[in-house]
């Protein structure tokens, strides 16, 4: 208790030659808790935005693609083009949703993509362009050039899977 009393008391005589003391105090009180409020504003939007990313893909990934092979195998030409539709509105969004260091413990976002950004901003056009030629050999109901670009399709997807994307984490 004796520490306490003689530390009141140098504050005390340190405030009465500086009052600026305080108010620098205060100023820097205020400075840390507006960083921190910040920090914590950007760690949520990065967390939002690996959630909207883990959707979107997932999306794309299991029912789209479900449903873009099935209609290929039914020979559905009208639904192959609104599957490979949504593919690429989703491409459109991509890049937006990987801020630099956006990774969490859950995201399977490889820091490749940072240090490799122009390759990695590149491959959501790439896969737009494979989509594309898809939804245009099934506007044609060219069966043969439909399977051909579905699998080109499906390989300019792994592209960015391989290189950009790391193994399933458990949990």
């Amino acid at each position: 208790m004796g520490h306490r009393l003689r530390l009141q008391a140098l504050l005390k005589s340190k405030i009465k030659r500086n009052p600026m003391l305080i108010s620098k105090e205060l100023s820097y009180g205020a400075a840390m808790f507006l960083l921190s409020l910040f920090i914590s504003s950007e760690l949520f939007a990065q967390a939002d935005e690996i959630q909207t990313r883990r959707l979107l893909m997932e999306n794309n990934n299991d029912a789209v693609v479900k449903a873009l092979v099935k209609a290929v195998k039914e020979k559905d030409f009208a639904e192959i083009q609104v599957k490979v539709k949504g593919i690429m509105g989703n491409m459109d969004q991509l890049v937006a949703l990987f801020p630099k260091g956006s990774i969490s413990e859950k995201s399977r976002a490889k820091a490749e993509i940072w240090e490799k950004w122009d390759e990695f901003t590149k491959l959501p056009g790439t896969v737009n362009k494979a989509a594309q030629a898809l939804a245009d050999a099934a506007k044609a109901k060219d069966e043969a050039e439909v399977d051909v670009k579905l699998k080109a399709l499906g390989d300019a997807c792994n592209v960015c899977h391989k290189g950009f994307r790391g193994p399933r984490k458990s949990g």
